[in-house]
């Protein structure tokens, strides 16, 4: 049995959330990162994705797919189930992904001081 994905995996002030390189749509990159250590059912992608609408989801997971990025199996059981994984083009972006989220790491302190001096930007809190 494989290890669940943690529920806090992409809290809010993770360096992901403040990455300016993004890989396809807002929740691709997370998407992927999920799917970095093998197939997992779209239940199991909810718990660390729980701040995407089921529709948003579905939309990104269609996205990846149509983009050769992510296969989806349907398992024809008694209970159907379907699961996603990635497929070799898709597993060739965890590479330039974790370059962007070393760098967004390493630019943290810089990326949240320009984002609180910018008018329009939220304030996020620094802890964390």
């Amino acid at each position: 049995m494989r290890e669940p994905l943690p529920a806090d995996m992409f809290d809010e002030l993770c360096p992901s959330s403040l990455n300016p390189i993004r890989f396809g749509d807002k929740w691709a990159g997370l998407i992927i990162r999920c799917l970095e250590h093998g197939p997992r059912r779209y239940s199991e992608l909810r718990v660390p994705l729980s701040r995407v609408t089921p529709k948003v989801l579905t939309q990104s997971l269609r996205s990846l797919e149509r983009d050769g990025l992510v296969k989806r199996t349907v398992y024809a059981e008694a209970t159907p189930r379907v699961e996603y994984e990635l497929t070799p083009l898709g597993r060739s972006m965890l590479v330039p992904m974790a370059s962007a989220c070393a760098w967004a790491e390493e630019h943290w302190d810089e990326l949240l001081d320009a984002r609180e001096s910018h008018p329009d930007a939220p304030h996020l809190d620094r802890a964390g």
